[in-house]
């Protein structure tokens, strides 16, 4: 297959993770006979250095042209303690999801079983976690009309949502739970907020349609609660823009590190890959950064392009540097190795894979269900 992928590296350790994430593809490449192309684009803070935007208009003239787009980052020192500043480098990823309709975003939540241990929670509550948020992306409260008064001392922010943006992500989230255990959680405040009820109702129209899918209805503050109690009872979770942030957050909490988890944005023309972290500056340039969730994001790309072989290969590549512990500091408190001898462990080990690992065994990730 041949690919034209935009690679955005954005800022802080974007660029340094996602290097790693096109080792991995190239090695796909070489193992599996495809033929990616790759082309750079500024975005984020980088972006408003050199252009005064933090979107400009060659990168979204690029990402509409492109397959499939990858990420690295966004955010800067500069602008976090710079609350006031008119143009900010968040600009430019709001702008990537409504310019180009990337109305879904899908972020896997997957325990290793070679990483309980990384876990915070007991052994006997994380093992089994394999869960999939599926996240309205470009409406809701983030979207939605906002004002402050003349004296500074009153502010809104209006949460809207019409049918049709509830109706295209329940739709891609009912499909993805009939491929995995057919159970799904809306996520919702439907006691207090209309635009929950608004929720409710038409996934529940919607619901009808998914007849081997059971629905289940769940207010957030519980679901907060549920998935650090019981995150294993969960199996896809579909929710707001709001909220789905909230809960992706948990998320990388149950796993240990916000570093694992990876994330698609998904539109009806365009795609988008990339970790769930930020851009975490203050480790920029010094090789501690986890390329996991970048090299995990890069397997929900072929997966996307129906490439399921390959994006086992990468799973199980990332899986057995888990079982050899060529990990980041923030994975099972190693300090041995950094950004680039993982990037390089990962990429080798899919070029050439150990033959005594049996993937089976540990029902890993993405090569389970597939998500998209």
């Amino acid at each position: 297959m041949q690919l034209k992928i935009a690679l955005l590296g954005g800022d802080g350790i974007g660029p340094e993770v996602l290097a790693q994430s096109v080792k991995c593809l190239k090695a796909i490449e070489e193992t599996f006979n495809h033929s990616f192309e790759y082309v750079e684009a500024s975005v984020g803070a980088v972006a408003i250095s050199n252009t005064g935007k933090p979107l400009p208009d060659a990168t979204l003239k690029l990402c509409r042209e492109a397959d499939a787009i990858l990420f690295g980052a966004i955010g800067s020192l500069e602008y976090d303690n710079n609350p006031d500043a008119q143009v900010r480098p968040e600009q430019g990823l709001l702008g990537l999801r409504k310019e180009l309709g990337l109305f879904a975003n899908i972020r896997p939540v997957k325990m290793f079983d070679s990483l309980i241990a990384n876990s915070p929670l007991k052994e006997h509550i994380v093992r089994g976690t394999d869960l999939v948020i599926f996240r309205e992306l470009t409406g809701g409260i983030y979207f939605g009309k906002k004002s402050i008064s003349e004296d500074g001392t009153r502010a809104s922010d209006v949460c809207e949502y019409t049918e049709d943006e509830i109706g295209r992500v329940t739709h891609l989230a009912f499909k993805a739970a009939k491929k995995r255990r057919k159970k799904l959680t809306l996520v919702d405040k439907a006691n207090v907020l209309e635009s929950s009820r608004l929720w409710r109702k038409t996934v529940s129209e919607i619901a009808k349609s998914y007849p081997d899918v059971e629905l289940q209805t769940m207010f957030i503050d519980n679901a907060a609660v549920q998935m650090m109690m019981n995150p294993t009872q969960f199996d896809v979770i579909l929710t707001d823009n709001m909220f789905g942030d909230i809960l992706s957050d948990q998320g990388s909490v149950i796993i240990g590190s916000v570093g694992l988890l990876p994330s698609a944005s998904i539109g009806r023309e365009n795609a988008m890959f990339e970790p769930f972290h930020g851009s975490y500056p203050q480790a920029k340039g010094k090789n501690i950064a986890n390329p996991v969730a970048s090299i995990l994001s890069t397997a929900m790309l072929l997966q996307h392009y129906g490439l399921n072989e390959e994006a086992n290969a990468i799973v199980s590549a990332v899986n057995e540097s888990f079982i050899k512990k060529v990990v980041t500091l923030d994975v099972l408190g190693s300090s041995k190795y950094g950004t680039d001898y993982v990037g390089d462990f990962i990429s080798e080990h899919i070029v050439d894979p150990d033959e005594n690992l049996n993937i089976n065994d540990e029902n890993i990730g993405l090569g389970k269900s597939t998500i998209i």
